[in-house]
């Protein structure tokens, strides 16, 4: 590598040496990636412990499930209600010394508008024992919802 020292004609250079100061943000570069804390991308969840507990704590409560019908219809336990009856109904469960579990099941063709009501509905009411059931009919890869 040959290095030049300036002109032959005797003036001086009037080029900065870049070299250190790419040295210097290098050096800086990885400084910084050091120092950066490392991203965690996880949930934090208490999970059983996998062993069932003793018979006498084993406690039976009743399920209530809320289907939401293609016809735009909510049914309580297979009985039709509208949404202030559901409201009441649900206040009610939150109000009993074990709360039962609330299944949350819409039809296939049920409106996605009647779903988030209701969703907000029983969001506002402060149930805790809350899931959604018959995803599985929906889960077949390859499979159309009517099986073929």
């Amino acid at each position: 590598m040959a290095m030049s020292g300036g002109k032959d004609d005797g003036e001086p250079m009037m080029e900065m040496n870049t070299t250190p100061l790419i040295d210097v943000m290098l050096v800086l570069l990885i400084m910084f990636i050091i120092t950066i804390p490392v991203a965690t991308h996880s949930v934090d969840i208490d999970l059983p412990s996998g062993e069932n507990p003793p018979p006498d704590v084993i406690v039976q409560t009743e399920k209530n499930k809320v289907v939401l019908s293609t016809d735009n219809k909510v049914r309580w336990n297979g009985d039709e209600v509208n949404t202030g009856q559901l409201v009441t109904l649900l206040k009610e469960t939150t109000e009993m010394p074990v709360e039962p579990e609330l299944q949350f099941e819409p039809e296939e063709n049920a409106s996605y508008d009647l779903s988030a009501r209701v969703l907000n509905i029983i969001k506002g009411s402060g149930v805790t024992k809350f899931g959604f059931v018959g995803n599985e009919k929906y889960s077949a890869f390859g499979k159309a919802p009517n099986g073929n």
